[in-house]
């Protein structure tokens, strides 16, 4: 059969899936795969060839399935190093250059702290519903177990994701994980914050909610009304299990698309009011610095974004010819519409395949076949979503936002191979 020509459609490699699909690419060729040997050699029977786990009868499991041994690597990442300075506070990054899909696997969700993970008795939390309404309610855990369940497909990500390429004026050797490890994607299933208000009676001057957790030092914020009714969850199941005490046990706040911080965990208290409180996170460290002069506040959605996890900062290409670009990108205002892709640093650009389905406010993975051909080269890619909104260039960002400034950064992410195989964090 005659073999018919691969089509490029960008510089650098970049492939048209079309003629890859007809044929137009031999794997086998492309790579190193070796092909079958049928022949036995020697005296050596079919039976010696095989692997011991073939031949011996293997254990029954255990209670709560564990990854293989051979995955050992793939776990999350502390990001503050263990001091007195840093008691209660911590930050554990998702491997999400190691993971496939959309969906992280709960053991796997990046965690961000500020008072430590407490441990709470199920029976004896509560949540308060008080302030502005007609009927102030409380609500225990087995209340709202027996209330309809909403499912969901959202992203978390924290506003200090990526804060690495905000702050600093250069590059290090930053992984993937390092830049990108504060953003996870999960099934949350719960309920609707509007059935709740609905039963306590909102009064007419009920403009914001202060969300409060049961954490140690009450972790609390001002959220409005109209986010709470539109498509705020009281999050009790993360991925079809109970949430974990890392991700809020035994409820949460889940406020698909905003900032990590407002998804308050460990929820405890609504108390509905007609302004918001100024809390000490939202009137300070969650308040960008503009270079205009002015502050940012109440800056609640994650912008569009999106990063190429393979290959990326942190990995190595072992040879040249053709792999697969993936990657993931996500809008906290709506659907990821298309991902483009530059392979020749940004000279041009083709449009890359969304796997779907597509999901509002989720991680949505993107890839294209890409034949490297072992020169430096710089890989970009670029989001856009069903708003239009267009992921930024660093430099577009910086003019907007003045230092130390660092939440919120979604501009392009740029990474450097090098001749040698390796793949680097690069500013362009």
């Amino acid at each position: 059969m005659k073999r018919l020509k691969t089509e490029y459609v960008a510089g650098g490699g970049l492939i048209d899936r079309r003629s890859l699909l007809a044929g137009g690419v031999s794997f086998l060729a492309a790579t190193t795969i070796r092909p079958v040997v049928a022949a036995i050699e020697g005296d050596k029977t079919i039976a010696e060839d095989f692997p011991r786990w073939t031949k011996t009868l293997a254990g029954q499991g255990s209670p709560y399935g564990e990854p293989s041994r051979y995955e050992k690597s793939v776990v999350r990442k502390l990001l503050l190093p263990a001091a007195p300075e840093n008691a209660g506070t911590s930050a554990w990054l998702t491997p999400i250059d190691q993971l496939q899909g959309i969906i992280t696997p709960n053991g796997l969700h990046f965690g961000s702290y500020h008072y430590g993970v407490p441990e709470i008795d199920p029976n004896k939390h509560e949540l308060l519903i008080h302030g502005l309404v007609d009927r102030p309610l409380k609500y225990t855990v087995e209340h709202l177990l027996r209330y309809p369940m909403v499912s969901s497909t959202r992203f978390l990500e924290c506003s200090g994701n990526t804060a690495i390429n905000a702050m600093s004026p250069f590059t290090g050797n930053e992984t993937c994980q390092d830049l990108y490890g504060l953003v996870s994607c999960s099934e949350w299933v719960g309920v609707r914050v509007s059935d709740l208000l609905s039963e306590a009676g909102l009064t007419k001057k009920a403009r914001w909610i202060i969300a409060e957790g049961a954490d140690s030092g009450s972790h609390s914020r001002s959220i409005p009304v109209s986010k709470m009714l539109d498509d705020g969850i009281i999050a009790l199941y993360q991925n079809g299990e109970r949430l974990r005490a890392e991700q809020g046990f035994p409820m949460r706040l889940l406020l698909p698309g905003w900032e990590g911080n407002t998804n308050v965990k460990y929820l405890s208290r609504f108390e509905v009011t007609d302004r918001p409180a100024f809390t000490s996170h939202e009137s300070g460290l969650y308040t960008e610095h503009l270079t205009s002069g002015h502050a940012e506040g109440f800056s609640f959605h994650m912008e569009v974004k999106s990063a190429i996890m393979h290959p990326s900062a942190g990995q190595l290409l072992n040879e040249k010819g053709f792999y697969e670009i993936s990657g993931l990108a996500w809008s906290g205002r709506g659907k990821i519409s298309g991902v483009d892709v530059s392979a020749d640093n940004g000279v041009s650009w083709a449009r890359a395949q969304l796997q779907g389905p597509v999901h509002d406010k989720a991680l949505t993975r993107f890839s294209i076949p890409w034949r490297w051909d072992g020169e430096s080269t710089i890989l970009q890619s670029r989001a856009i979503d069903e708003e239009g909104r267009v992921q930024p260039t660093r430099k577009v960002w910086k003019q907007k936002y003045a230092s130390p400034t660092f939440n919120h950064y979604n501009a392009i992410q740029a990474w450097q191979i090098d001749k040698d195989g390796s793949v680097s964090n690069v500013f362009v």
